[in-house]
């Protein structure tokens, strides 16, 4: 990324070098300190200071030699003993930006000066006594130690990101997988979002996505808890990759986004936008449809995440078959340009199984005409799902929606409510009395055209969708008349049963529903 980039209000830089950096409360875990029995006068917080060198001094004047981190290590042999002085000498350190002081007492100070623990509580600076004598000089090799281990560690690390996310650019890898990556990373959530705050891809880190994405833009804006990086190349910025609180990494979490965001932004500037834009609706239907989801709650809040609003809105749900990609971008159009403010109708879909699945939410609903126009536009088959109100009843409108479509010929429109049997069906789901009897009326027909290579299933498909005109079942079998009435006489002796009966028709068209 580019060093002079704008900072968002959600970012938080870090040094990369003082993540590698032991604490104050490491460097009391060597071997060497803690032989000197160390009593911690001041901690807390403070404890966790960064420690980038070894100081020792007994100088009161020490602090015009420091640079800030330094761990000092004294006898405090050239310090007053006035509480006036000590207080000088500890808001002195303090301003030097030391990391903490550890006090070896003897003969200066047989206890620590009540004046110093004050003043360095007051400032937030940490002081450890040292109750036995030791050798300062291994302190600092072992602290020194530490320090340079975890430079190296870090270097190391950066090097693995660095050919990482390298290796995924090369490769051309979509958003989510850099996205997961960066999460992986970091044992965190991690979102990718637009400049508008929607969600293009999540990877969720094991959290339920209510917990981490429910009211996402509000979230993002406040920014509480969250590290961001911008994702921008060449002056233009097209989103911001977040991270939700985690542990710190060797390499710094600020350098493990950053170089994710590097390989985000060079694959928008290789493959354009289309991916952000297709990518949350091919994620959201694909949760959809193969239940990878932790529940309605979890969908609501991915829909609401990715910029299609649930909450007091008509939802519906449009499957149309043999639809591509660019069928399922005009069938969208078509919905969302209708006169009507952008606002009022909102819709996200793609592509699964040969079928558009589009996700709407209206804000009164969806005008007939809007859905003739879809229609005609992706030039197949429109199933209309019913106008529902919450993401549960969504769910569930979505396997009756499938069952009416692949029934539809191109440029048909058919509402779910008014394809009761097809609801019933879907009601009863796998209930093993509704695939009995599935079994029970069709095997013959089904052992028939597995012999002779036949259509019989087929063509009482066309029956029962048009069981008031055999002209028009003959037409939707692409059979001639002929031929169409043969196939009738066929099932007619294989079933035992007349095809001119209502209660019969209505009992295959059952059958036919629970076959799928």
């Amino acid at each position: 990324m580019s060093a002079d980039r704008p900072e968002d209000d959600l970012t938080r830089t870090e040094r990369p070098d003082d993540i590698a950096l032991p604490r104050v409360r490491d460097a009391l875990d060597t071997v060497t300190l803690m032989r000197g029995d160390p009593q911690v006068l001041v901690g807390g917080r403070a404890l966790d200071a960064r420690v980038r060198w070894v100081h020792v001094s007994d100088s009161a004047e020490v602090a015009g030699l420091l640079d800030g981190g330094e761990l000092l290590l004294t006898t405090a042999a050239g310090w007053s003993g006035t509480d006036a002085a000590l207080r000088a000498v500890a808001g002195s350190l303090a301003d030097a930006g030391i990391a903490g002081i550890v006090l070896e007492l003897g003969a200066r100070f047989p206890v620590a000066p009540p004046a110093l623990v004050a003043a360095c509580r007051a400032r937030g600076l940490a002081l450890i006594a040292l109750e036995r004598v030791v050798k300062f000089v291994a302190v600092t090799e072992e602290v020194h130690r530490r320090i340079i281990s975890g430079q190296l560690e870090a270097l190391q690390e950066r090097q693995r990101l660095h050919e990482l996310f390298t290796g995924l650019t090369l490769r051309g890898a979509p958003a989510d997988t850099v996205v997961h990556a960066a999460a992986q990373a970091l044992g965190a959530p991690v979102v990718l979002e637009t400049l508008g705050r929607e969600v293009v891809t999540a990877e969720l880190w094991g959290e339920a996505a209510n917990e981490v994405l429910g009211d996402w833009a509000a979230r993002s804006r406040a920014g509480d808890g969250l590290l961001a990086v911008p994702v921008e190349a060449r002056g233009a910025r097209w989103g911001t990759l977040i991270a939700l609180p985690g542990d710190e990494h060797p390499a710094g979490r600020t350098t493990v986004l950053e170089l994710a965001a590097t390989a985000l932004a060079l694959a928008r500037l290789a493959d354009g936008p289309d991916e952000w834009a297709t990518l949350p609706a091919h994620e959201l239907v694909d949760a959809v449809l193969s239940g990878r989801h932790r529940g309605d709650d979890d969908i609501a809040a991915r829909l609401q995440a990715a910029g299609l609003p649930v909450r007091g809105r008509a939802l519906s749900v449009l499957v149309a078959e043999r639809a591509d990609v660019t069928a399922t971008d005009a069938l969208i159009a078509a919905l969302t340009d209708d006169g009507a403010p952008r606002a009022s109708v909102r819709a996200l879909g793609a592509v699964q199984d040969g079928a558009a699945v589009v996700l709407v939410s209206a804000a009164a609903g969806i005008r007939s005409s809007a859905l003739r126009r879809a229609a005609d536009a992706s030039g197949a088959g429109l199933a209309v799902g019913p106008e529902v109100s919450t993401v549960a009843q969504l769910l569930a409108s979505i396997r009756p929606t499938r069952l009416l479509a692949a029934r539809l010929r191109a440029g048909e429109v058919r509402r779910v409510d008014d394809r009761p049997l097809t609801r019933l069906v879907t009601e009863l789901g796998d209930d093993h009395r509704l695939q009995e009897h599935a079994e029970r009326l069709l095997a013959p027909l089904i052992r028939y055209d597995e012999q002779h290579q036949g259509d019989l299933v087929r063509v009482l498909g066309a029956v029962v969708a048009h069981p008031g005109s055999r002209t028009a079942a003959a037409s939707a079998s692409h059979l001639s008349r002929s031929v169409f009435y043969q196939r009738l006489a066929v099932i007619s002796d294989l079933i035992g049963a007349d095809l001119d009966d209502g209660e019969t028709l209505a009992a295959l068209h059952l059958a036919l529903l629970a076959r799928g």
